[in-house]
């Protein structure tokens, strides 16, 4: 039986990986439900101008505040995020020990691939929360600078019972990347009053060896589709997105964007490709090496499509943040080259330019 000392030496080097893999399905369940409960929302809204009479004017950004919206906003906003972290605090937080708050060093865990989720969930945060501060009536300034705020603090919380829990610890590395995440999106609202640089995210499916690999991929990542759109770390992509028209308007079309992706593979444990199994069976697949992928493709900026309906382009804005289906064109740190002619899901046959 490990030891409470044994067990946190373990857990530093990857070894124990139980607590790794609660850990890491935790926290990606908490930035999933945090989306998944904003993108609700923004559904319901949106969808709203069709099943409700309002005006014609509804979806505009007024020119004052709108004490009304703004009520409905921030009670909404407070009274969602509050049930969210009651939840979280009984679901993952209730029923563990806790102690005094500490710091656990995992920048260099999932080969960073976990840190663009958390650069990625601010951002998104922030540029929705902004939208509804506009909406209520609140000037570019302060609507960008109070969505930043939120959008880093609502994920930054989470690192306060993180910390206080024996079984994790506060991460560093994570409120640094929810901070950029913030960040990036309110400078551009302050310095353009648009986002001409876009966070976005893709899957491209990985078909795992059948054998020990499989199993302890099924048992990382999850067995279904919709548990691996949210917790594959071999198959998300993070893409920076630039809009070529915002910044040089005789590029068109105005949604024409180029994209740049981060993603890794090869990875079955937060350090390194070792694991004891539920059996108690040690695996030492050391043989296997971890890789780091870097992508060039093009992309569309969806908020630039041309529609008649407000609603379809609040639509059109949650959707912005999925990287278009493209032909994309990978390095990686296994020294190769590979064009894939359409990189999502596994649409595409891909072409080793170098092996």
């Amino acid at each position: 039986m490990l030891t409470k000392e044994t067990s946190c030496i373990c857990i530093k080097r990857g070894i124990q990986d139980s607590s790794l893999r609660r850990a890491f399905v935790r926290n990606d369940k908490i930035k999933s439900a945090f989306i998944i409960i904003i993108c609700v929302i923004s559904v319901l809204f949106s969808s709203a101008q069709d099943s409700i009479n309002f005006k014609k004017s509804f979806l505009d950004f007024p020119d004052h505040i709108n004490k009304k919206r703004l009520t409905g906003v921030t009670v909404g906003t407070v009274g969602v995020y509050s049930a969210f972290m009651a939840i979280v605090g009984v679901e993952w937080y209730g029923k563990q020990p806790n102690g005094k708050f500490h710091w656990f060093s995992d920048e260099k865990e999932w080969n960073q691939i976990d840190k663009a989720g958390h650069f990625f969930v601010p951002y998104f945060t922030t540029t929705f929360t902004y939208n509804m501060l506009r909406w209520s009536g609140m000037k570019n300034t302060p609507a960008a600078l109070t969505a930043g705020a939120f959008g880093f603090l609502s994920l930054a919380a989470i690192e306060i019972p993180d910390g206080m829990s024996n079984k994790y610890g506060a991460s560093w590395s994570d409120l640094v990347f929810n901070f950029g995440g913030a960040a990036l999106a309110t400078t551009q609202y302050l310095v353009w009053k648009e986002q001409r640089i876009t966070i976005k995210y893709s899957l491209h499916a990985v078909d795992y060896p059948k054998g020990e690999l499989r199993d302890r991929a099924n048992e990382l990542y999850g067995s279904s589709f919709g548990e691996k759109i949210l917790k594959d770390y071999n198959g998300i992509t993070t893409w920076v997105s630039f809009n070529l028209y915002s910044f040089n308007h005789n590029i068109k079309p105005k949604w024409l964007n180029i994209a740049f992706g981060y993603g890794a593979g090869n990875m079955y444990g937060g350090f390194e490709n070792k694991w004891t199994d539920k059996n108690g069976v040690y695996h030492d697949r050391s043989d296997i090496k971890r890789y780091r992928k870097f992508f060039i493709s093009l992309d569309a900026d969806f908020t630039k499509f041309k529609t008649n309906s407000k609603a379809g382009k609040m639509v059109l804005g949650i959707l912005n943040i999925v990287k278009l289906p493209m032909p994309a064109l990978e390095f990686n740190t296994l020294g190769q080259v590979v064009f894939h002619p359409m990189y999502f899901l596994n649409l595409d046959v891909p072409l080793y330019l170098r092996k």
